[in-house]
């Protein structure tokens, strides 16, 4: 009985990998599937609780911790990570226009000037922890730590677009 359990557990345990392909796979339970990662919140813990996303966007598996993966597992998760999409901090927004169906903003981050577009449906958020996120078309995200420490105009930009 004892052993039935853990060969079942062993079977149960998510196991990620880099294939041929340049794709992240995950195994689990007998089934296998490419998938994406996206970052759950919060937000102050960006390397916990990462949602692996199949070609649909429907979850394959949910993973609260790199500790809970093997070590193998844990260096391709954390190799798709970084790929999965930046989080620029915002530090100014020095100007958003609107076109058809596309927002265009012009930002300064710490990591220099950025310029990029959001759908006209999608909207800042506010996010647990502080702040408030910008998702662009690519799926990057800009990070507004401290909304009310911004200059004027980059708040009165904000301000316009918060839900």
């Amino acid at each position: 009985m004892v052993r039935l359990s853990k060969d079942l557990e062993r079977q149960q345990q998510l196991k990620l990998d880099r294939r041929a392909d340049g794709q992240l796979w995950a195994s689990r339970a007998g089934e296998h599937c490419a998938v994406s990662v996206h970052r759950c919140f919060p937000w102050s813990e960006p390397g916990r609780y990462l949602s692996l996303r199949d070609s649909e966007n429907e979850e394959f598996a949910l993973v609260r911790g790199p500790d809970e993966l093997d070590p193998s597992s844990r260096d391709a998760l954390r190799d798709a990570i970084a790929e999965a999409g930046f989080v620029l901090q915002v530090e100014r927004i020095t100007k958003v226009e609107e076109e058809v169906e596309i927002r265009s903003w012009k930002v300064e981050t710490r990591q220099g000037p950025r310029s990029f577009q959001t759908r006209l449906d999608d909207w800042p958020m506010d996010v647990p922890g502080g702040g408030i996120v910008i998702r662009d078309v690519a799926g990057d995200l800009y990070h507004v730590a401290e909304p009310e420490k911004l200059d004027r105009r980059s708040r009165t930009w904000l301000w316009a677009f918060v839900d």
